[in-house]
């Protein structure tokens, strides 16, 4: 008789395999492991795999840890998660600072008498270089903006500034904004010249 068996550790059942070759094979297919049984044809009795003369040097170049390099195509994300928060702590920043930039270049909140200590200089003197607002509070309670004469919304007023300075080529704007407009739309009034790139504003007398 010349066929091996091979049994599972502690298993009463055994399994016939033609030749020790395919007892290799089945060890390289992962069918057995190191712990389970094998009795050759002239062997007295069973035996371990891994202890088993023909198969020991076979089970332990299967056990060596390899020596393969390990893989590169992993991407390590803790550089590319410290890289946004810089960025994200750099946006927060820049844009806490521009507010309050904009906020400080505002002129002042207005007295009780609605008069505020800016510069003041007639229409007339500047016409050739400036363009003139207007701000009015008119029935219904709703401040009325004009730009030399065009009623604009306050929503749009970015685009109006732009707009203007662009087709009359003045950078310099006098805001004729009367005491009872509220603060907020005149300070709109002044974020949004800033934004156009208006870089003087005059006020009349008395304001």
């Amino acid at each position: 008789m010349s066929t091996w068996r091979v049994r599972h550790e502690g298993s009463p059942h055994a399994v016939e395999v033609a030749s020790a070759q395919r007892v290799l094979e089945g060890i390289r297919d992962g069918d057995w492991e190191a712990t389970d049984e094998v009795r050759g044809p002239t062997d007295a009795g069973w035996s371990a795999i891994e202890d088993h003369p023909l198969f020991a040097e076979t089970m332990a170049e299967m056990e060596q840890p390899s020596n393969e390099p390990p893989d590169e195509t992993r991407l390590d994300m803790n550089p590319l998660i410290d890289v946004a928060l810089v960025l994200l702590i750099f946006f927060i920043l820049t844009a806490t600072y521009a507010t309050l930039r904009r906020a400080i270049e505002l002129p002042p909140e207005p007295d009780k008498e609605g008069k505020t200590a800016n510069k003041t200089i007639k229409m007339e003197d500047i016409k050739d270089r400036a363009f003139k607002v207007t701000v009015r509070v008119e029935e219904g309670g709703k401040p009325v903006i004009r730009i030399d004469g065009k009623t604009v919304s306050v929503d749009d007023l970015d685009r109006e500034f732009q707009e203007h300075v662009k087709a009359t080529g003045r950078k310099e704007m006098y805001a004729d904004v009367a005491p009872d407009v509220p603060w907020g739309v005149e300070a709109r009034l002044y974020d949004a010249a800033k934004g156009a790139d208006i870089h003087q504003i005059y006020w009349p007398k008395g304001r």
